[in-house]
């Protein structure tokens, strides 16, 4: 089975930090409340952003450098 998309706008939070758990501090270091919330397997990076008021791509840009092992 192949990995999805980081950047898939339809990518529920709890597959994408199933798939990438790297990604689970980006989340932390916002102070989002996505980790282990029970509404993140309906929500999706495009959610969160608008709910926390944060920059997509930047955080997108974020997700994928932890992904990648960037800093």
């Amino acid at each position: 089975m192949s990995l999805p998309r980081i950047d898939d706008p339809d990518l529920p939070l709890d597959e994408l930090m199933t798939a990438w758990p790297q990604t689970v501090p980006v989340f932390l270091s916002h102070r989002m409340l996505c980790v282990g919330c029970m509404i993140n397997p309906f929500h999706t990076i495009v959610d969160a952003c608008a709910e926390y008021g944060l920059d997509e791509a930047a955080f997108l840009e974020e997700l994928r450098a932890a992904v990648s092992g960037s800093p």
